[in-house]
């Protein structure tokens, strides 16, 4: 893991406090470094001075000395070597390097003692060396030149000009007579150093432990209001709208703050007002579901009456004819017990009228039954009233008796294929039958003279899971729905029929009774090739709720 990584979990605090201790002390530790260096070297060009001015001097006055090879006043200047206390050791020789007087003794490496000599002697100079001895001890070694100085006169001026003309009189000239080395120690050079080493540490760390806690100071000052903001905000988070932030400071923090209370202030007025809207919403939404439920019936119901409308003619034809058997029936059984009296009675009359009656009967019955099949169609409902046992086989059949003849009239072929293992689902029977009468009615209208509209049952049993399912397919011949048509046909009050022969609610008013019932309905088509719509219907009881038509609501009003 990377070091900004790990930064990442770190408070503000310690990064202000870690990133600038770092910087304090890499600042103070070049600033040291480079002080005490400056010191050393101001240190060791000082112990450079002293030696030169010494040695200079010392050769000034061991002139007569090293001239008149005089071992007893070279001594004495040795002796006062001693007085000062960083000369280890003192040589003075003659130009043929040979010592005259000598004081103190180092074990020198004489590869770097020859080298200075060597370019002393050159340049006939002063110059010096640093020089470690065998013990590890370091020394300045310094050598100078002894000089005389001497008068050259030549005999033809001598005493002639002199007093005369200065540019004939004697000239001076300088002769190296002798050599001075001194030998000075750097251990207090060493020591001072050390010391001013020592002392440089220690203002050093003083001051960054002072920086450090004057920084901790500063950053608390400064970090504490924004931690009290993380936690103020920590605590809006979970919900205490009450939070406020109680900082007294003018600059951004204090801004900062004044803006956290007005926030603050502001989404706890909008809670406020949430929880008063939710308070009355649940309320809404019932008053709102009555509505949508109040809607759907009605639009149910008037799709039914105009259904209804569609079917008068069939109805009527259905009805015609056996009330028009039960009263030939009739007119013929009272005009034969006028002419018979009964004592004339034959078996074989009574026979008759027995038949008769029994046709009474039987055409009787189908109008009481299609009368009310037509009665439960029409029936209007305010809720959705699911029976425990609906055979669908059955309102399939009730619909077709509806709907057959006006298929005759129109020539269309009305084939009925039912699986006889098709098991009873709950559901509501007037609303599936309104579904199919629809799906029947609009692949009528579909089809041309001499085409087949076919109804088709199936059941799919249960596997695992699923429940099993019942699958019904309403197929046509007809001309087709376009494809760009496909995805509208269960919007309301779309149609493609022509105006004043369709409503455009049966489509959307039987996907609503579909999904009532917890069915799916789709539907394929291509333009020429006709149509079939697909309805599948769970097996498993549904039980009704107002989510289903909230749902219709949504999506069809």
């Amino acid at each position: 893991m990377s070091l900004l990584q790990h930064l990442h979990g770190v408070s503000i605090r310690a990064k202000f406090v870690v990133s600038m201790s770092i910087m304090l002390v890499i600042s103070m530790l070049i600033v040291s470094g480079f002080l005490i260096n400056r010191q050393s070297h101001g240190y060791r060009r000082e112990l450079q001075a002293t030696g030169e001015t010494m040695i200079k001097i010392m050769a000034m006055n061991a002139e007569s000395g090293v001239l008149f090879g005089s071992a007893y006043e070279l001594n004495d200047l040795m002796i006062v070597l001693k007085e000062f206390g960083t000369v280890e050791s003192g040589i003075i020789m003659n130009r043929d390097d040979s010592i005259l007087a000598q004081t103190g003794h180092l074990c020198f490496d004489t590869v770097q003692i020859a080298a200075l000599r060597r370019e002393t002697r050159e340049s006939n100079a002063f110059g010096f060396e640093y020089i470690t001895d065998t013990t590890g001890r370091e020394y300045l070694v310094l050598a100078a030149p002894v000089t005389s100085e001497q008068q050259n006169m030549s005999r033809e001026n001598l005493g002639i000009t002199g007093g005369v003309d200065p540019t004939l009189a004697s000239s001076r000239s300088k002769e190296t007579i002798g050599w001075i080395e001194l030998g000075l120690s750097v251990e207090n050079v060493d020591q001072a150093i050390a010391t001013a080493k020592l002392v440089a540490m220690l203002v050093t760390l003083i001051v960054v432990i002072a920086t450090i806690i004057v920084v901790v100071a500063v950053v608390s000052a400064v970090t504490k209001p924004v931690t009290e903001l993380v936690e103020a905000t920590d605590q809006l988070r979970r919900g205490d709208f009450s939070t406020r932030v109680e900082i007294c400071q003018r600059d951004e923090i204090g801004q900062l703050a004044t803006t956290f209370n007005s926030m603050a202030e502001s989404l706890k007025q909008s809670r406020d007002e949430i929880e008063q809207y939710n308070r009355t919403l649940e309320e809404k939404i019932i008053e709102r579901t009555q509505q949508l439920e109040e809607a759907q019936t009605q639009l149910i119901q008037s799709e039914k009456m105009s259904a209804i409308g569609q079917l008068a003619a069939g109805v009527a034809h259905e009805l015609n004819n056996p009330l028009g058997g039960i009263l030939g029936y009739a007119q013929f059984t009272l005009e034969k017990l006028r002419k018979n009296v009964p004592e004339k009675t034959t078996p074989k009359d009574i026979e008759s009228y027995t038949r008769y009656v029994g046709d009474i009967e039987t055409q009787a019955r189908r109008c009481k039954t299609i009368v009310q099949n037509l009665l439960r169609f029409s029936r209007s409902s305010r809720s959705t009233e699911f029976e425990e046992e609906v055979d669908v086989n059955q309102v399939i059949a009730e619909t077709v008796t509806f709907v057959e003849h006006q298929f005759r009239i129109s020539e269309i072929d009305l084939e009925v294929n039912l699986a006889d293992d098709l098991p009873v689902i709950s559901g509501n029977a007037g609303q599936l039958q309104q579904v199919f009468t629809n799906l029947m009615i609009n692949a009528m209208h579909a089809s041309e003279k001499g085409t087949a509209v076919r109804i088709n049952t199936r059941y799919s049993p249960a596997l695992g899971e699923f429940g099993g399912a019942l699958e019904l397919r309403f197929a046509d011949s007809g001309h087709g729905i376009a494809e760009e048509n496909l995805k509208k046909i269960f919007e309301p009050f779309f149609t493609t029929k022509e105006v004043g022969k369709g409503t455009g609610l049966g489509l959307s008013v039987s996907y609503g009774i579909v999904k009532e019932h917890g069915g799916e309905i789709t539907v394929t088509s291509a333009v020429g090739q006709g149509t079939t719509f697909t309805i599948v219907l769970p097996v498993q009881k549904i039980a009704p709720s107002t989510d289903t038509v909230t749902e219709l609501g949504e999506k069809h009003y």
